[in-house]
């Protein structure tokens, strides 16, 4: 990268941004100055991630030329919540709860996720049923007391978390959503004889109704939070140590951004953070472009994720499974109920290692070869061939310009670990043997977006396909094949895609709360009161980030039919919540029931369960491009020999450097377009253009039809 000159040096006084993703494979990070972006890309260091962090911040710092004292903020994005979880490398958990409900987590929904699978395989709860206490005290569904908390049993309670070397504790009184006060006397209590244990309220992580739910999110943010605690205080001093002195803020799951102290307090809310900006960039990109449907592709070395955007928004829920015991079962995981943007992510990235089952196909994933060792072509003791391994195989990957030429591939690796554990397996040529691994993690992929839109009730063919992580570019016109999209967009620097996202993420906290009432007994008041208090705290929380700016405040209503089991989130007006605040309610919530289900329920009164108010920072501006003008036809830089299956042999295609590409630039597919961390592969049914925002969009031949 080319290092920034003195004028742009002069005018990154406090306006520089600095934004670090931590993959499972790559560290990605990101530094805006202006309307100049520098990025790098490094290796992740699984066993210290910190070290991986301060690699790449002395690579981008060397290659830009600035100080660290002129960057105005840094934005963090990790895997680490969820690997922790997934990988169960969390605290030694203990839960208290009230007396008679130990085995709430065993019960569970009273359901089976899968009635038919006879050894059925139930999701790891974290914390066996012999490190679940309860202890005497009970609250109605008022909050109102109905026994008082037993405090004559702490000192035994106390002296069994010792005995047992509880470090982490989760409490979930019953019906504490509705009055905290058992609880926190229960850590106050605790704390006072056992001082170093770390503490998570259910009422605090997740005060709303349904006791499992809101326990499963208690005791998963009890799980990882000594570790998040540790891992961002030290990133913290780090970074301070470097010689940065502006605020870090962490890269939550709903797509905002909050303080390292509200991070330590809510880990949970970090599980989906990287994956989150990558979204956001999708969005920013949408709104850049005018698309109304999108749909994000972000392919790493580890995962690859599918988010559906509507409107230039992704879709967002409230409900998130980890580490599901079934790949595409829900309810064989672990519910936490917390902000999240909604995708899908499965074991499919340039780390997948690929193998040949016991019915001689091949398969791809989901354990991956990561950053160490990593695919064979790395040359760091991989032995397992993977995706990247194919690619480099198939000629798509030049070995020299791979990962801004940090890491060096090995071809002959590559094709003779695929050869000689794929090939010769089944009997095909090196080619052929490549091409089947790439195809099935495309399919792979494929299959999971077909999914995912089927369970949301959305048509993928109409949507625009915008493509980035390290491998995205790569793969995402094999992928447009098989889901039948006949538009792609590669928004610029798309290796660092989530990182890039982060730039764009405005600080943001959301806060929900129970109060339960009808539409019939609607209490404005009571309403009006409750988002009062929501919004003080949230603001707080956002204020401790952007202490100057406008803020945006948004709040919705939970609501059901009496006696359903499930809500529609419904937005309540901004303004006086008075009498005409529950018509309104009615009349929206009528209108959104309607259109979803094509009819309303006569005769029953509607259920409002849950409020949420979400504070953030205005969003940043994204001005709307012109469409370009005349194309051009742009020199190639060199070409490669690719093999795509088709003609049964490889074929040499042109090869273009981006950074070379320029606005109305026209390239015909098949072709490649490489850049420093990725690659783009321009299909043999897809044409390219450079736009005015210098993406790369791809439509489809137009005789080359639909689905192939």
């Amino acid at each position: 990268m080319r290092r920034l000159g003195v004028v742009q040096l002069m005018a990154t006084q406090r306006t520089a941004r600095l934004a670090i993703d931590i993959g499972g494979t790559f560290t990605d990070t990101a530094l805006a100055v202006g309307s100049s972006l520098i990025t790098a890309k490094t290796l992740t260091t699984a066993p210290h991630p910190v070290d991986g962090v301060l690699e790449g911040v002395h690579t981008i710092l060397s290659d830009s030329g600035i100080e660290p004292g002129v960057v105005a903020s840094v934005v963090h994005g990790t895997t680490l919540a969820t690997n922790a979880l997934i990988e169960r490398k969390g605290a030694k958990l203990g839960l208290i709860t009230t007396r008679g409900f130990r085995d709430i987590l065993e019960i569970a929904y009273e359901r089976r996720y899968d009635q038919y699978a006879i050894n059925l395989d139930k999701p790891d709860m974290l914390v066996p049923r012999e490190r679940c206490y309860t202890i005497a005290e009970r609250l109605d569904t008022n909050g109102d007391v109905v026994e008082p908390l037993d405090e004559s049993e702490i000192d035994d309670l106390v002296k069994q978390l010792k005995i047992d070397g509880v470090e982490s504790l989760a409490i979930c009184l019953l019906h504490s959503y509705a009055n905290a006060a058992h609880e926190e006397r229960l850590r106050e209590l605790i704390r006072a004889r056992h001082p170093d244990i770390s503490i998570t309220l259910s009422s605090k992580v997740c005060p709303e109704i349904r006791e499992y739910d809101r326990c499963c999110t208690a005791i998963a943010n009890a799980y990882i939070k000594p570790l998040m605690s540790r891992y961002l205080h030290e990133l913290q001093s780090e970074l301070a140590r470097e010689g940065f002195t502006c605020p870090l803020y962490i890269m939550t799951s709903g797509g905002g951004m909050t303080t390292v102290d509200t991070a330590v307090r809510f880990p949970i809310r970090l599980v989906e953070s990287g994956p989150s900006g990558g979204a956001i960039l999708a969005a920013t990109i949408a709104r850049q472009c005018g698309l109304r449907e999108a749909v994000s592709f972000d392919m790493g070395g580890t995962t690859a994720k599918v988010c559906l955007i509507d409107d230039a928004k992704p879709q967002k829920s409230r409900e998130f499974e980890i580490a599901r015991a079934a790949r595409f079962m829900k309810g064989s995981g672990l519910p936490v109920r917390i902000p999240v943007i909604e995708m899908i992510e499965i074991g499919a990235g340039g780390g997948s290692v690929a193998t040949v089952d016991s019915l001689e196909r091949i398969a791809v994933g989901p354990e991956s070869a990561g950053a160490d060792p990593g695919p064979v072509c790395y040359g760091r003791g991989g032995e397992a061939p993977t995706v990247t391994d194919s690619d480099v195989a198939l000629g798509l990957i030049d070995p020299k310009k791979f990962a801004e030429g940090r890491v060096t591939l090995d071809k002959k690796a590559a094709v003779a670990a695929v050869d000689e554990q794929i090939g010769e397996r089944l009997g095909v040529g090196t080619a052929t043997a490549a091409y089947g691994i790439a195809q099935m993690v495309d399919e792979n992929m494929a299959n999971a977006a077909r999914v995912h839109a089927v369970e949301h009730a959305k048509e993928l063919t109409t949507r625009s396909l915008i493509a980035f992580g390290g491998n995205g570019p790569l793969h995402a016109s094999r992928v447009a094949d098989k889901i039948g999209v006949s538009q792609i967009i590669i928004p610029r620097d798309p290796g660092v895609g989530s990182a890039v996202g982060f730039l764009s993420a405005p600080i943001s906290f959301e806060i929900i709360r129970s109060l339960y009432m009808t539409i019939e007994t609607f209490n404005a008041p009571a309403v009006a009161r409750l988002f009062a208090a929501m919004e003080k705290k949230a603001t707080g929380v956002v204020r401790a980030g952007a202490p100057k700016g406008a803020l945006q405040k948004s709040r919705v209503a939970f609501m059901r039919y009496e006696g359903q089991g499930h809500e529609l989130e419904v937005p309540v007006p901004n303004g006086r919540i008075s009498a005409k605040t529950g018509t309104v309610l009615l009349e929206t919530y009528t209108a959104l029931y309607l259109k979803l289900f094509g009819r309303t329920v006569p005769n029953v009164d509607i259920e409002i369960l849950n409020w949420a108010v979400t504070v953030s920072t205005e969003e940043t501006a994204v001005a709307k491009l012109r469409k370009s003008g005349k194309t051009t036809q742009p020199a190639a830089n060199g070409s490669a020999s690719i093999y795509l299956g088709g003609a049964k042999r490889a074929s040499k295609v042109l090869s273009f450097d981006r950074d070379d590409l320029r606005v109305g630039d026209r390239i015909e597919g098949p072709a490649l377009i490489v850049e420093p961390q990725t690659t783009t592969l321009v299909g043999p049914r897809f044409d390219a253009v450079i736009d005015r925002g210098g993406n790369i969009v791809m439509n489809r031949h137009a005789q080359a039809g639909g689905r192939s």
